[in-house]
């Protein structure tokens, strides 16, 4: 099912049909329960939410007081660039050895006034020359360490920065309005399929200029793994979003610009439709 978080409260979307769960509780403490599936089928009343598609209601980000994590470097794709954007700096090899390193890449991305959610414009940095979308199967986490739910997310990044020089990480992933979310938490009782797809459009005017696509199957690190680290020695009394990592990276010719419209689909969560914003 696909839980929606609205401007008139939460939303439902089971077998194409719009349901309201009728809860008197607040988000944080909606998603981090470890047993969010039962707890809104056990919510959800019988009477449909009127003639009405959720695209009539203003969609708000899936976050609220959480911090959103990103893991790096989960994919042979990602390897391979990070390397070619660091390869003047020296820094190629660190990229390289992390990919088949026991401990993943697990950074810092964004508190939830960064992130911005579906519609709504993101950033990229002044003081940047190359900057790119980052399509990410993001994780909802609960206090606990269990995965409740599946969201959409952009790390947006600034390749020219962080190609400089590793270091310079948290300048190139982490400024306003630098990580998207969204539309909906997709709850579900088990794990993704490795077959999920997850693709990407970055149109500019009327022209597609770039598009992409590829499978869970291709991440190296599962889920679960990504998370365990993460919580080994930090803890979320509200529970965290996690994104896993990109496998599609545009190439070295390509850098957004202002207007460039960014679509990213992974079925069967939905599509995150986002603008370059000033």
């Amino acid at each position: 099912m696909k839980l929606f978080k609205t401007s008139i409260g939460f939303l439902v979307e089971e077998n194409g049909i719009l349901l309201n769960p009728m809860l008197d509780i607040d988000w944080d403490e909606l998603i981090n329960r470890d047993n969010l599936h039962s707890f809104l089928k056990d919510s959800l009343s019988d009477q449909k939410v009127g003639q009405v598609r959720i695209s009539d209601f203003e969609i708000l980000k899936p976050v609220g007081s959480q911090e959103v994590w990103a893991a790096g470097v989960t994919y042979y794709s990602s390897r391979l660039a990070r390397m070619e954007e660091s390869k003047d700096s020296g820094g190629g090899d660190f990229y390289s050895r992390v990919y088949v390193a026991d401990r993943p890449e697990i950074f810092f991305k964004a508190t939830s006034s960064r992130t911005v959610g579906p519609g709504e414009p993101f950033r990229i940095r002044n003081d940047s020359t190359w900057d790119v979308p980052e399509p990410e199967l993001t994780l909802c986490v609960t206090s606990s360490g269990k995965i409740v739910g599946y969201t959409i997310g952009n790390d947006v990044s600034s390749r020219s920065i962080e190609g400089e020089n590793p270091l310079y990480l948290p300048q190139a992933k982490t400024f306003d309005a630098c990580a998207c979310l969204g539309p909906c938490l997709y709850v579900t009782e088990n794990p993704l399929s490795e077959e999920t797809s997850i693709k990407m459009e970055i149109i500019r005017g009327s022209e597609l200029v770039f598009d992409g696509q590829t499978s869970l199957k291709e991440m190296k690190r599962k889920p679960q793994e990504l998370v365990n680290y993460l919580l080994r020695e930090t803890s979320f009394p509200q529970g965290v979003f996690l994104m896993t990592g990109t496998g599609i990276v545009p190439g070295t010719d390509f850098s957004l610009k202002l207007g460039d419209l960014v679509q990213i689909t992974i079925d069967p969560i939905g599509t995150l439709s986002n603008t370059v914003g000033a």
